[in-house]
């Protein structure tokens, strides 16, 4: 079972929060709030927010400043991940990944289901790696932010969870460029 070691030390991830909406910004952006209240109460530092519209050139423009930026270990972004002619998100972001993390979509539906039902197989939630940054894209409601980042990445950013976490592997995840 999962668990917290106490005896490791916690290492703060600086993380980065894009909102991809057509209809918010940053006033009235719940859910961007709800991963920045969540990330920071948990100790990991606020690196960059943004807020683009749904549009890939828009959205792919900031990810690759963002893995660029060796302040930014991870982004975390909500909205898009939809069904509709605008939610372009997840084909944003795969268009950049190195490594796709497959398990982080499934798992998210999975613990989604228990939340919403059969209405989760509409989220095409997804996770990978490029240039060193972890990349994740979440829907678009504050409930899938909260699931997401409570019962998902708050435990796998935790460099004090076993048997093992996304923290650790940071140093390695460009090893095959050396």
């Amino acid at each position: 079972m999962a668990r917290i070691d106490e005896s490791r030390p916690f290492l703060p991830v600086n993380i980065a929060v894009l909102t991809v909406s057509d209809s918010r910004d940053l006033a009235d952006d719940r859910s961007g709030d709800t991963l920045v209240e969540r990330l920071t109460g948990a100790g990991h530092r606020l690196a960059a927010r943004a807020l683009v519209k749904d549009e890939v050139r828009a959205i792919v423009d900031v990810l690759r400043g963002w893995i660029a930026d060796p302040a930014v270990d991870v982004v975390i972004s909500t909205g898009g991940t939809g069904l509709t002619g605008r939610d372009v998100t997840p084909e944003a972001f795969e268009s950049l990944f190195e490594k796709r993390i497959d398990g982080f979509g499934e798992l998210f539906r999975q613990l989604s289901y228990e939340q919403i039902g059969t209405s989760t197989m509409q989220s095409r939630a997804v996770g990978g790696v490029a240039g060193g940054t972890y990349l994740f894209a979440l829907p678009g409601s504050p409930g899938a932010c909260r699931d997401g980042w409570d019962l998902i990445l708050k435990w796998q950013l935790d460099s004090r969870h076993r048997p093992c976490n996304l923290v650790e592997l940071m140093p390695r995840l460009q090893e095959h460029l050396g």
